[in-house]
């Protein structure tokens, strides 16, 4: 059975886009995941951990006035988080995750609150998670949901693969 970053590979490929990563709660562990798949490296153009939220910032250029109003743990930071990792590498598509994984709150916002972010061509959108569990198990089911919402952005479970 092939998983889902490989379908995301296998999907991206044939339309020939490309992918790019910023994560935070998750600390590479989506670039991980995206770069299992032999050949990987055609799809997916890099991504950045920006842990920090002077590195949200910074990098990946997400506007103060976001994070002053709406703080780094929202749907606004993911979005843009998204869309600043497409302008740095020029990918067609971006995903970011941000969140808390615990164990303590973050910004009056409880553990295993996440957002998940996605950006590509006519499109800029967040999910927000409720996630149950320690910090590791969070952060592994905030990769299987950025991989399944991307998945779900690009259709691939209409691709035949075999």
């Amino acid at each position: 059975m092939i998983d889902v970053a490989a379908r995301v590979h296998l999907t991206l490929r044939a339309s020939g886009h490309t992918i790019a990563s910023a994560e935070s709660l998750t600390g590479g562990r989506l670039a991980v995941k995206l770069t299992e798949t032999p050949g990987a490296s055609e799809t997916f153009l890099g991504g950045v951990v920006t842990y920090a939220t002077e590195l949200k910032h910074n990098l990946l250029e997400v506007p103060q006035e976001v994070i002053d109003e709406h703080g780094v743990v929202s749907a606004e930071c993911a979005k843009a988080m998204a869309v600043g990792v497409r302008k740095m590498t020029g990918a067609t598509y971006g995903v970011s995750t941000t969140g808390v994984a615990g164990p303590g709150e973050q910004e009056g916002k409880p553990a295993g609150t996440v957002f998940v972010g996605l950006s590509g061509p006519g499109l800029l959108k967040a999910l927000e998670l409720e996630l149950g569990g320690d910090r590791g198990t969070i952060q592994e089911l905030t990769v299987q949901q950025a991989l399944s919402a991307l998945e779900d952005m690009l259709g691939t479970e209409e691709i035949a693969i075999g």
